[in-house]
């Protein structure tokens, strides 16, 4: 069997993409060795260390991406390759709100343009840098795909957040879908956001 190259795995993901989203969940075809295809962490695809630059063929390869474990692939219905990613495969861009306060409704899009409302079904998980304490903001897309919220719009989220107690503990945090999302300790907070 020849290892699939970047061109037929687009021919077969234009053909699954045909029938409606893929569904790479059901998908367990064996696997054909790694590509060289990377995810940068600021969304960038690359293939053979080369930018992907169409818009169309990376959103194509993102209907195809599947998560087992700590590893990415790209799958089909009759082959599965081994993708590396610097660290969460998708990237939200921006995000709507409606309502406020507890009634408050967040939807994210991602550079792919996947859309999910932060809720029970995609929650938000922020993780700190050991050494600097900077915060990574990540929300669950679909099946065990998360994606890295750019900075941009995490600045636009910190505007909405609130003080909350949760677990015990005063949190600052986001409302949406009628659930808390904690984010950072309050007693953790700068002074300026501390009130």
């Amino acid at each position: 069997m020849t290892k699939p190259t970047a061109d037929t795995l687009a021919a077969a993901a234009t053909t699954a993409a045909r029938k409606g989203p893929p569904p790479v969940h059901l998908w367990n075809p064996p696997f054909c060795g790694d590509i060289d295809m990377r995810i940068a962490r600021d969304g960038t695809w690359f293939y053979l260390g080369t930018p992907i630059g169409r818009a169309p063929l990376v959103k194509l390869f993102s209907n195809i991406l599947k998560r087992e474990g700590d590893a990415y692939f790209l799958v089909t219905p009759v082959e599965k390759v081994g993708i590396t990613v610097d660290d969460a495969p998708l990237l939200a861009t921006d995000f709507t709100t409606t309502g406020t306060g507890m009634d408050q409704t967040i939807t994210f899009t991602t550079l792919t343009e996947d859309i999910a409302t932060l809720g029970p079904d995609h929650p938000l998980r922020v993780e700190r840098d050991p050494t600097t304490g900077e915060p990574s903001p990540y929300v669950l897309i679909r099946a065990n795909l998360w994606a890295l919220i750019d900075r941009k719009s995490f600045y636009r989220l910190v505007d909405l957040g609130v003080h909350h107690a949760y677990a015990g503990q005063d949190w600052f945090g986001l409302w949406s879908s009628g659930q808390f999302f904690p984010v950072i300790p309050s007693s953790e907070l700068p002074p300026d956001l501390s009130e």
